[in-house]
């Protein structure tokens, strides 16, 4: 199924726009008082008001994570997360940065466009099923984070 020219713009005017604005997403680092705990589950940013805002749910996200060279992103271990919210905009987000602390490259699509580099932070990481990943991603000055929960391990 092909997205229509119009709606892969409004998504990326959207983004644009977070962008201008100054966006800001520590939502889940330190010294937040959420390090323990991912009160924001899925893909988040928080505003100039200091207001959260999710763009989609960990519900309607799914995380595998790839332990093992032979079958991750990129022919190494690592992280791919997909997911459509209920306005129908789809991501797919991936990255081999899988151990806390970590930073580096990674890439994310929307709408099936073009897969646009972003640099990515771990917050958290987990090995099993139901363990939580957190990734601070920029992209030019636009800073989102996902919190996560492992779906599978592949």
């Amino acid at each position: 199924m092909k997205i229509p020219p119009k709606k892969t713009t409004i998504v990326f005017l959207f983004l644009t726009t977070i962008i201008f604005i100054g966006v800001s997403c520590d939502n889940d680092s330190s010294p937040s008082p959420n390090d323990d705990t991912c009160e924001n589950p899925g893909l988040s940013w928080v505003d100039t008001s200091n207001n959260t805002n999710i763009f989609i749910s960990d519900e309607e996200l799914s995380t595998q994570f790839f332990p093992n060279a032979s079958n991750g992103p990129f022919g190494a271990p690592g992280v791919e997360i997909a997911g459509q919210n209920s306005n129908g905009d789809r991501i797919f987000f991936v990255t081999n940065i899988i151990q806390e602390g970590q930073s580096g490259s990674g890439s994310v699509e929307l709408n099936g466009g073009q897969p646009q580099p972003v640099t990515v932070t771990c917050q958290r990481a987990g090995t099993n099923v139901g363990d939580e990943f957190r990734y601070d991603i920029n992209y030019n000055s636009l800073e989102l984070e996902f919190c996560v929960k492992i779906d599978q391990v592949l």
